[in-house]
């Protein structure tokens, strides 16, 4: 086992108010769960079920049109309640209704005795594979190809993040370590575990049979992305997966006990949470037992992820697929006159434009209120102060409007992903939205590629 260091400088740590408690408050569940498409970017969903018909957790709600063998499947069991469409018969969620707790019977395997294909067969028959993601195009890998790395981070630093050391603490000793290993048997390059020096799980520093690298700096030095462009860049016709910390634990829980079981613990976070605190719930979990009666106030955002990637849900919404927080914060749905003429003591600022840039350490209670309206890109300097890769982030965003392949290629579209330029969308002068930007940029190069 190898430990390299890598020091990052650029990006920014946004000091807000409303981080978890340290404490574990226990495990929740809900009558309803729901599961969306919209959290797969690129994908075609085809549904497999109707309502009313009755399910297991690990029961196929619907699969992917362009990659059949890919399944996504019913956190829990139960009966099929609600399929939410959009404009067209859009399929946005499909919403189960929980009654028992029977789960589809995969069958406990000894991955030693397993080759690399039945390795893959089992996580895709099971509806685990889309806990594994590739980059490029930050999308569900694809079975068929073979990786040069896979990566797990075992650290987040976006705004109010979890704890990953607190988390991997509340599993049971040894799963990370057998997910690590069903993992190593998917490639033939090395599997690379990204921690902080301020890791203090004796389960990740500890881990066996992969390269351990450690990261400091400010965010997005979390962002698996960042860890991919600075340890192991993807070059074009490069393929390199990577896999959330806790579902490393969910994919060992396949091996071990044959069940699909997404467990979670999120972090419920924000501002406006009266008690925040863990708790253990299953992916899809609708957040209303959580939030209700847990506000400062009545007119907040439920975002599930963090304040700058994360969805906007309802407050009987359920947290999407890869999400392990959930953040609440003031609705900005206000309008503020002469605002750019105060001095703006309580006001975040990244330019210096206030005189709250002298308060270094404060932390602020932030809203959705853009202060401004979009308008044409202004040439600040700001993004490349903010993005720690080697990469020119104004002339990706206008190569992708321009829709230039070749440029989008030399510019770095195969390494990225719309959370690594989060930063830049939220100090951006023109309010433009870049993530969006970014996402369509990737799905041109899909199609262009396919």
């Amino acid at each position: 086992m190898m430990t390299n260091k890598i020091k990052l400088k650029k990006g920014l740590n946004i000091r807000i108010l409303g981080e978890a408690n340290k404490t574990f408050v226990g495990d929740i569940s809900s009558d309803m769960y729901g599961l969306r498409p919209t959290d797969f970017p690129g994908l075609t969903p085809k549904l497999d079920v109707q309502v009313g018909d009755t399910v297991k957790a690990g029961t196929p709600l619907f699969h992917s049109k362009n990659c059949p063998d890919i399944f996504f499947v019913s956190p829990v069991s139960g009966t099929v309640s609600d399929i939410v469409r959009g404009e067209k018969r859009k399929l946005l969620e499909v919403v189960v209704k929980r009654d028992g707790d029977e789960y589809v019977d995969f069958g406990k395997t000894d991955v030693d005795s397993l080759s690399r294909e039945e390795i893959i067969g089992k996580m895709l028959g099971s509806g685990l594979w889309p806990m594994v993601r590739q980059r490029p195009y930050h999308v569900i890998a694809n079975p068929k190809d073979k990786p040069k790395s896979i990566f797990i981070s075992g650290f987040d630093t976006a705004p109010l993040a979890p704890d990953y050391s607190f988390i991997t603490d509340l599993y049971p000793q040894g799963l990370l370590q057998k997910g690590l290993d069903v993992l190593k048997r998917l490639t033939d390059g090395k599997v690379h575990l990204v921690l902080t020096e301020e890791t203090t799980s004796k389960e990740l520093t500890s881990a066996k049979g992969v390269e351990i690298t450690y990261v400091s700096g400010p965010h997005p030095a979390g962002n698996v992305g960042v860890h991919i462009h600075h340890i192991d860049p993807v070059n074009k016709g490069e393929v390199v997966w990577y896999v959330n910390l806790q579902d490393v634990m969910a994919i060992a829980r396949l091996f071990n006990e044959g069940i699909y079981k997404p467990e979670r613990v999120i972090a419920l976070t924000g501002s406006e949470i009266v008690n925040s605190g863990y708790y253990r719930v299953l992916a899809g979990v609708s957040i209303e037992p959580m939030v209700k009666g847990n506000t400062k106030i009545d007119n907040v955002r439920y975002i599930s992820g963090n304040v700058l990637t994360g969805t906007k849900i309802e407050k009987n919404g359920s947290l999407c697929f890869y999400d392990s927080q959930i953040s609440v914060i003031p609705e900005g749905d206000y309008y503020e006159m002469f605002g750019w003429a105060k001095p703006g003591l309580k006001k975040y600022t990244f330019s210096r434009a206030f005189l709250s840039a002298i308060c270094k350490k404060a932390k602020y209670r932030l809203d959705t209120n853009f202060h401004g309206e979009e308008r044409a890109f202004v040439v600040t300097g700001q993004y490349e102060k903010v993005v720690p890769m080697d990469i020119y982030p104004m002339q990706l965003f206008k190569a992708i409007l321009a829709e230039d392949i070749d440029m989008m290629e030399k510019l770095g579209i195969y390494e990225v992903a719309e959370e690594d330029f989060a930063l830049c969308e939220f100090i951006c002068t023109s309010k433009i939205e870049i993530q969006s930007i970014i996402r369509q940029g990737l799905d041109l190069m899909m199609k262009e590629m396919a």
